[in-house]
């Protein structure tokens, strides 16, 4: 037999059981204190004698004894019951509402990919060198040439020549700019959302993931209250980048309907785990992904 009880239900029912306990005691306190002890005690004043082992206690109509049976059997039943309640708490997975057609975009729109860093222009070449034409001088060949004494004696002082301090070392040059990676729109493995590792199939992969990512999406997101108001309807369209390691990076709105929509969509993809990356040729690249994410009043 399939019995299945929620929590809610579980919690009313203990709640019952307990509000049952409590009055039952009440009642049988109720009843054994409308019992006069004068009456009881002038009804058994000429009675005949008895043992001890006979009557245990001076008023067997007062004996509270007499109803331990019931009471035990009361208190097994209440037990069985919570158990079997206990055995049959069943908790339901929260049904997340996917709009029709979630991943369908309603027009071609186009989203410009993220810049990536262009190489720096070549310098320019360095300008031809300039060529003068020196006059040739004209040499006097009777031209006296003076010789001077350059003798050295012992009293002579010789001056040490002044050395000239050398010249700073050039500076180094810059660190190479690192290098940027290139941004894939389409790839042989398009990223994925996580889950669905156990699929062999690469077609239900792909059908599992986009399940999987839907489901994450409208369980966490929340209809923002100035839309709700104004009936404000539509698709976002969130375009981010999935790097070689699953993360996602440079997310932005890349279409808005308003009403802070674009805003909660945002939030939610920052919030996404990593994904499986991307493809190309066997090894992980950065792949840009455009996702649409619908919101429509129920």
């Amino acid at each position: 037999m399939d019995f299945s009880v929620t929590g809610n239900w579980l919690g009313v029912a203990f709640i019952g059981i307990v509000a049952l306990v409590l009055g039952l005691i009440f009642i049988v306190r109720a009843l054994f204190a409308g019992k006069s002890s004068q009456s009881l005690s002038s009804k058994y004043q000429s009675g005949p004698e008895k043992s001890v082992l006979d009557v245990r206690n001076k008023y067997p109509e007062v004996d509270v004894f007499q109803l331990s049976s019931t009471f035990f059997n009361f208190g097994l039943m209440v037990a069985i019951g919570l158990t079997v309640l206990a055995f049959s708490w069943t908790t339901y997975e929260k049904v997340v509402n996917i709009p029709t057609g979630a991943l369908e975009f309603d027009e071609e729109i186009e989203i410009e990919p993220p810049r990536t860093a262009e190489p720096p222009p070549p310098p320019p070449p360095p300008p031809p060198p300039v060529i003068q034409e020196v006059p040739e001088e004209l040499i006097e060949e009777d031209q006296q040439v003076d010789f001077t004494d350059q003798s050295i004696e012992e009293e002579t002082v010789v001056e040490a020549p002044k050395v000239e301090a050398a010249p700073p070392p050039p500076p180094p040059p810059p660190p190479p700019q690192p290098k940027v990676e290139e941004i894939f729109k389409v790839v042989e493995d398009m990223p994925r959302f996580p889950g669905c590792e156990d699929e062999s199939n690469k077609d239900d992969r792909k059908k599992c993931a986009e399940q999987k990512m839907l489901e994450y999406i409208y369980k966490n997101i929340k209809y923002p209250a100035i839309a709700r108001e104004n009936g404000v309807e539509g698709t976002v369209v969130i375009t981010f980048v999935v790097e070689k390691d699953g993360a996602i990076t440079d997310a932005r709105i890349a279409r808005d309907i308003g009403a802070q929509c674009g805003q909660e969509a945002l939030r939610v993809v920052d919030d996404m785990p990593k994904w499986v990356p991307g493809k190309q040729r066997g090894r992980a690249v950065r792949v840009q992904f455009n996702l649409p994410v619908k919101f429509k009043l129920e």
